[in-house]
């Protein structure tokens, strides 16, 4: 069986709408759509609240125009009964106005943190489906600068911009029209002379979009070299390098905030000609106002109600140019966005998956038939090459040989985490590529060089190997695993916090919270990746004792450089270069005096000579 594998990174996988937004437009932000759709009702009542407040907002200098005409017009009784109803008008006006902004600001603020909340939700669990080939090429820090600056940014545009885009929008529709119904010869000198301020805006636009990516882009490269540096620091500190990697830092942060500075006098520069442009527009139409009025063609009613309209058609402009820049900005981080969503993983569950016969009682069953395999990174050197290897049910193989023989790469195919470009990988009879992934690593535990330890107490550290387990399980897989005393000796016993990556452990006692998990899970695959490697020799006693007890009653397949360890497996592999060059046991390895025997003397000669230094 052949399987093909085509490797995926966000650059080269964008979609079409990313693809679109490159050309300078925002047709990335219609990329969000399925975030919004869900929220239709909140979005209608927001709408209302909108419609309102603008409506509110417009009628004001009505009322102005009724005031100044009618009130300031005449004088007595009359006079002042009308002021004193404009102005009583003109309050209920403002409550509502009032009651509509705040309807409108609580609306659009829920949708603001409820999607956004959604779009982390939806990228977290996107990025974590991944196979370990997206890893190779994309870098934690850059997936957590996408996951909290740019759904940051996008959340000021769905809490705030949209909001204030239509809203001035509306008030410019409107705002408008009532300046047509006042005087349209005055109005349609203004529209012609506000439609020569758009050219600049837009062009100044693309340019503020393009360095908002690039912004984003070098605040996600720091955020990564931080993430890379803060989790390397005793090699960091070990080599003296404090300096250097401080030096390297704050170098990117400084290119960052170029970047940043070059955008921000990029929007300094829109927001100067659109407010010049604009209100240069409205003083030389007004400047022809008044003298309309001097020459009785207008009353001053008209003239202070068309300021009024125009004022507020001017502030739409502004308020509208300052939330192009704010759109802009989640234009391209939606962009990243959409980008890393559309990444497929290249390792994917079967349409219809099949089950796995019955377990047996001695484990399961693996075969390999004619494996080749090479890295998507590498793709020119076989890490494997037509391997074929079969492992009976309950059978404890080691796989020995020089580094880069290829034996962790057996481990990775296992567990599916890539699929081979020729030949077929069985479990218990039933190609794995056939298997639902979460079928297949269910049926495998792992023990694995390096132990993660999560930020969390003891007992939920090994519960991570069955979720549903209780208390008394946990704590039987600790007793199976040499675990349980040296977690009773920590101050809350099982409760007590590990710290991050399990800094309070030594090498020892997180090896044995990785065979607890192991033993809890209860697969019927092992697979022990140079589990006693770095060990001294009362932990690796430990350790052992605690890796016989898990072997039990399961099928197991051990990495191991130290030989002392595999001497007892039912058979040895050999591997070198990716290839099965000597099959058997301890003892007829050695007779055979070939790369084992080479291997077993080096390792038996230097602990001889190790042991005589002592």
């Amino acid at each position: 069986m052949t399987n093909s594998t085509t490797a995926s990174t966000p650059s080269a996988a964008a979609p079409n709408t990313a693809r679109e937004a490159k050309k300078g437009s925002l047709a990335t932000l219609r990329g969000l759509t399925p975030f919004l759709l869900p929220y239709k009702r909140q979005f209608l009542m927001a709408g209302i609240a909108l419609v309102v407040a603008a409506c509110s907002t417009l009628a004001i200098p009505a009322a102005f125009k009724q005031m100044i005409d009618l009130g300031f017009g005449g004088s007595g009784a009359k006079s002042i009964k009308h002021v004193d109803l404009v102005f009583l008008a003109l309050f209920g006006v403002a409550t509502v106005l009032a009651l509509a902004t705040a309807a409108r600001f609580y609306t659009v603020s829920w949708l603001g943190e409820r999607v956004t909340a959604d779009i982390r939700s939806a990228v977290y669990n996107h990025v974590v489906t991944q196979s370990p080939e997206f890893f190779e090429t994309t870098q934690t820090g850059e997936v957590l600068s996408r996951i909290t600056t740019d759904t940051t940014l996008i959340q000021a545009v769905v809490g705030t911009s949209i909001s204030m885009a239509l809203r001035n929008v509306l008030l410019f529709i409107g705002g408008l029209v009532m300046l047509f119904v006042t005087s349209a010869k005055l109005s349609a000198i203004i529209i012609g002379l506000l439609i020569l301020t758009v050219l600049p805006i837009v062009m100044f636009g693309r340019r503020v979009r393009k360095l908002s990516r690039d912004s984003q882009d070098r605040i996600a490269d720091a955020s990564a070299m931080a993430g890379e540096i803060l989790n390397a620091m005793p090699t960091v500190q070990a080599f003296t390098h404090e300096k250097i990697e401080s030096q390297r830092f704050g170098d990117s942060v400084e290119g960052a905030f170029g970047t940043a500075m070059r955008r921000i006098r990029a929007r300094a520069l829109l927001t100067m000609i659109a407010i010049v442009l604009v209100f240069g527009t409205i003083v030389f139409v007004l400047w022809l106002g008044a003298h309309a009025v001097l020459e009785g063609s207008m009353t001053g009613g008209d003239l202070g109600q068309f300021i009024l309209y125009a004022s507020i058609v001017a502030g739409a402009i502004g308020a509208l140019s300052e939330v192009m820049g704010e759109a802009q900005r989640a234009a391209g981080a939606t962009e990243r966005l959409l980008e890393l969503m559309s990444v497929k993983s290249a390792i994917q569950s079967p349409a219809q998956p099949l089950a796995l016969p019955p377990r047996a009682a001695n484990g399961a069953a693996l075969s390999l038939h004619d494996v080749s395999f090479s890295y998507p990174s590498r793709p020119d050197t076989a890490a494997l090459g037509h391997l074929s290897l079969d492992i009976k049910a309950g059978e404890t193989v080691a796989v020995v040989g020089p580094s880069g023989a290829g034996k962790t790469t057996l481990f990775q195919l296992f567990l599916r985490f890539y699929d081979p470009q020729s030949g077929s990988i069985k479990l218990d009879g039933v190609d794995i590529t056939r298997l639902d992934l979460h079928t297949l690593r269910d049926a495998i535990g792992i023990v694995p060089q390096d132990t993660v330890i999560f930020s969390a107490d003891a007992m939920e550290n090994i519960r991570y190997g069955r979720a549903g387990a209780t208390d008394e399980e946990v704590i039987q897989a600790a007793k199976l695993a040499a675990a349980h005393e040296f977690i009773e000796r920590l101050p809350q016993g099982y409760q007590s916090f590990l710290g991050e990556r399990g800094v309070r452990l030594s090498g020892g006692q997180r090896q044995r919270i990785a065979i607890a998990r192991a033993l809890l899970k209860n697969p019927p695959l092992l697979l022990l990746d140079e589990a006693t490697s770095a060990l001294d020799a009362e932990s690796e006693r430990l350790v052992q004792t605690a890796l016989e007890a898990a072997m039990v009653g399961r099928t197991t397949v051990i990495i191991a450089h130290r030989l002392a360890t595999v001497q007892r497996a039912d058979r040895i592999i050999v591997m070198e270069d990716g290839r099965i060059v000597e099959t058997g046991t301890h003892a007829s390895l050695v007779a055979l005096g070939g790369v084992y025997a080479n291997l077993a003397a080096l390792q038996f000669h230097n602990v001889h000579i190790e042991h005589r230094a002592n």
